[in-house]
């Protein structure tokens, strides 16, 4: 009988995340004086498995608060955002089986307004969005174990823990003091 086991389990086949930026142009009602305040609300995505790795797509909404007729009156603007992003894995485990493998998408930074600026035609808003998605394949894999010849495991036959009696617990190697 082999000493060995290879046990069938669930486990993270493949990982990846990206960092995006993306530029958005908003044409409000009347033309702009200033702008506010801006911001990102209603994130919502979805992810599936492709060849080339995850494809996330979902969508948000940029809400612009802006001041117009030479700051006499306010407004909001809101503009629905729709993205597709493909999500490269940069760990992937080749034993795994794609037909039951399910998709982990996580929003490590949601969509956040970085900048925003009335364009130089003063008309328009030109907003910077930024985000970050981490993704997730959990799969089916093969993991070897070593298996006791009795079947009983020996705690004391491979840890000893007589080495660390002499060890001095205060201890600190020089320039790594606070």
């Amino acid at each position: 009988m082999s000493e060995f086991r290879e046990i069938i389990t669930k486990a993270v086949v493949g990982k990846g995340r990206k960092h995006s930026k993306s530029t958005n142009t908003i044409i409000p009602s009347f033309s702009p004086s200033s702008i506010l305040g801006c911001w990102v609300i209603n994130h919502v995505y979805d992810a599936r498995k492709v060849k080339e790795g995850v494809e996330v797509s979902g969508k948000y909404d940029i809400n612009i608060w802006f001041s117009h007729h030479d700051n006499t009156k306010t407004e909001v603007v809101q503009e629905s955002v729709r993205y597709d992003d493909l999500v490269r894995l940069k760990f992937r485990d080749e034993q795994y089986s794609e037909e039951d493998c399910e998709v982990i998408a996580k929003a490590l930074k949601h969509p956040n307004c970085i900048d925003a600026v009335i364009s130089p035609n003063g008309n328009k808003f030109i907003v910077t969005v930024e985000k970050e998605i981490l993704c997730e394949i959990v799969g089916e894999t093969k993991v070897v174990v070593a298996i006791a010849p009795d079947g009983a495991w020996d705690d004391d036959s491979d840890f000893i823990d007589d080495d660390f009696e002499d060890l001095n617990p205060d201890f600190i190697i020089e320039g790594e003091e606070e």
